[in-house]
């Protein structure tokens, strides 16, 4: 049993089937199918079954699972390690689409300068993305807003963020200073897409005070929700940080959430297993030194 008969089964595990792994790994598919044959004849036991056109862990298989991520993560920090010693490395930083927008940006110049000798590749996603590419070891660190499921993953609450429901001009809601939750029964909504942590917080905020909205418009895109508040004349609630220019200049108006059920942690996250770099220690560092959010006196109040 080897590292590399750990990654062909971790590739066959993720995506279902003998193909896809061998089309993701650039193997043949008796390369794959030879792999899994001799891991099941080590470990004396199928590790896969096939039900329709889609392979499924056995429970052998289940058992195997997160062991292995573990030996081919521990595997990939060896390599790290070793071979990069006096060279540049790539710290591969994953954020969520609200950090992605108005705080790594920024982030990433301060850390690079801190740190010449490391390399930040960003992608920015949604929570639910995030949290898996941390586990399949495809980033390094994630910052991010939403919930983490998995206990696999150290989670460090840093940065105070929270939202707000966003009322262009043209919506009746605009002059009002207060709103009672129940005015929200029945409005049309522009809504983060599933996976978001700013989705499931307002999700979950609705389901508890028995509220229905429609949702009209759905997009991974803040800019793009920002432009139907703006044009469309439908709601929206997003983090108070993604808006400051248009609540400055009276194209927006926000109503933020009178007890506090909207407020939230910008969480930097890792696996528990993760070796951590100088880089990583700075990031965190550099996190800490972000002032938290105020909110105005100015702003609406959602009762």
């Amino acid at each position: 049993m080897t590292i590399r008969h750990l990654t062909i089964f971790v590739a066959v595990a993720d995506l279902g089937s003998m193909s896809a792994a061998a089309a993701s790994l650039y193997l043949s598919q008796p390369t794959v199918s030879q792999a899994i044959r001799e891991l099941e004849k080590h470990y004396n036991g199928l590790l896969f079954e096939r039900l329709g056109k889609k392979l499924y862990l056995t429970e052998r298989g289940q058992l195997l699972l997160p062991q292995a991520r573990n030996l081919i993560r521990q595997f990939q920090q060896l390599e790290e390690l070793m071979l990069n010693q006096g060279q540049s490395s790539t710290l591969k930083l994953g954020s969520t689409i609200t950090v992605g927008t108005c705080l790594t940006p920024f982030l990433i110049p301060r850390l690079q300068k801190n740190c010449p000798e490391i390399r930040v590749h960003s992608y920015v996603s949604n929570t639910k993305d995030i949290e898996q590419k941390l586990l399949r070891s495809e980033l390094d660190v994630g910052i991010v807003e939403g919930e983490i499921l998995s206990p696999d993953l150290t989670v460090l609450p840093i940065i105070d963020d929270c939202l707000v429901l966003a009322v262009g001009k043209d919506h009746p809601f605009y002059g009002k200073k207060r709103i009672q939750v129940q005015d929200l029964v029945g409005e049309p909504f522009a809504m983060r897409e599933q996976g978001s942590g700013t989705r499931q917080l307002f999700e979950e905020y609705a389901a508890k005070h028995h509220i229905f909205v429609q949702t009209v418009w759905e997009a991974n895109s803040p800019r793009a929700l920002l432009n139907a508040v703006l044009y469309d004349r439908v709601l929206a609630v997003m983090s108070l940080r993604l808006m400051p220019h248009e609540i400055r200049h009276g194209k927006i108006r926000v109503f933020y959430n009178q007890n506090g059920e909207w407020n939230r942690k910008f969480k930097l996250v890792y696996h528990k297993n993760k070796f951590l770099s100088p880089a990583i220690h700075e990031l965190e560092r550099l996190l800490h030194t972000y002032e938290n959010i105020e909110l105005s006196p100015d702003m609406g109040i959602l009762e």
